[in-house]
């Protein structure tokens, strides 16, 4: 596995794959690779010849007073777990390298990124749609693997690709879980071990909302989209130290609050874990 930072290198790297004929996909990451990033890198590897993924802690996604300096780094480990999954380069550019010599541009995707994540992260959005697009100039990929977990990211990715006429494919990746439901985040490294052990009250919750909308069969009553909220605030704030941030369900297409329980429903969380931690779900509640 070569491991480059320039993106001169990684551009040539690609040059000579592109000669030789060969597809390349792409898995951009923050690093710190947990199960969850390994399966994104084995599922690429089943849709394209060649394999990059770009591990870059991107500082134009965290806003004042977020993570940034703390986000978990270990590019040691990560180059190792990177080689083990097949992983064919390593794209780990500096800051410097990606927005240095007087950068000034941002894309910007409006509607998608407002609720949810973005009311609480204001630009936080324009930075993943500004840094997924130089990656795609950059590593010029037949194809890009995003995780479900970041549901609304997944969105932001898709709609921007359609509306800038970006020439690849965008596949979503399952959520991958711990056995004990916690959705995989490199942010569960944050959690202390009473924390921990409380966390899949996350997934508990989605499964709740499930059965509250007829997921194994007809609900005993019609439930309407708020009941299910609250229904779901209330058994995840019976953890303490756990402040449900948003559990809302909206359309999947648009992310629109829901106005009914449909197929198209999804329920989206976000919880603070004692004010430290931010913790992210969501799952469809009609399969």
């Amino acid at each position: 596995m070569k491991q480059l930072a320039g993106i001169a290198e990684i551009k040539e790297c690609r040059a000579d794959w592109r000669r030789q004929g060969l597809t390349v996909a792409l898995v951009p990451t923050m690093g710190f690779f947990h199960e969850g990033h390994l399966a994104l890198m084995r599922r690429a590897k089943t849709l394209a010849d060649r394999v990059v993924v770009s591990l870059f802690v991107n500082p134009m996604q965290f806003g004042p007073k977020e993570d940034l300096a703390s986000y978990p780094r270990d590019l040691a480990r990560d180059r190792a777990l990177a080689a083990s999954a097949g992983v064919d380069a390593l794209f780990t550019p500096t800051a410097e390298e990606m927005y240095g010599g007087g950068f000034q541009s941002k894309v910007v995707v409006s509607g998608l990124s407002l609720g949810l994540c973005g009311a609480s992260r204001p630009g936080h959005f324009d930075g993943v749609a500004t840094v997924v697009t130089k990656l795609f100039h950059i590593v010029a990929p037949d194809v890009a693997i995003f995780g479900e977990k970041d549901f609304q990211q997944l969105a932001v990715i898709l709609r921007m690709v359609a509306d800038l006429d970006f020439n690849l494919r965008i596949v979503g990746h399952p959520t991958v879980r711990e056995a004990d439901g916690l959705a995989m985040s490199s942010r569960n490294t944050y959690l202390s071990k009473e924390e921990r052990q409380a966390a899949p009250c996350l997934y508990r919750s989605l499964t709740l909302a499930k059965s509250l909308a007829g997921q194994n069969g007809p609900p005993q009553k019609t439930v309407t989209p708020r009941e299910i909220e609250r229904a779901v605030t209330d058994f995840i704030e019976e953890n303490p130290g756990f402040a449900v941030e948003y559990a809302t369900v909206v359309d999947r297409a648009s992310l629109a609050p829901a106005g009914k329980i449909d197929e198209n429903s999804l329920l989206a969380l976000a919880v603070r874990v004692n004010g430290r931690v931010r913790l992210i779900d969501n799952a469809p509640l009609l399969d």
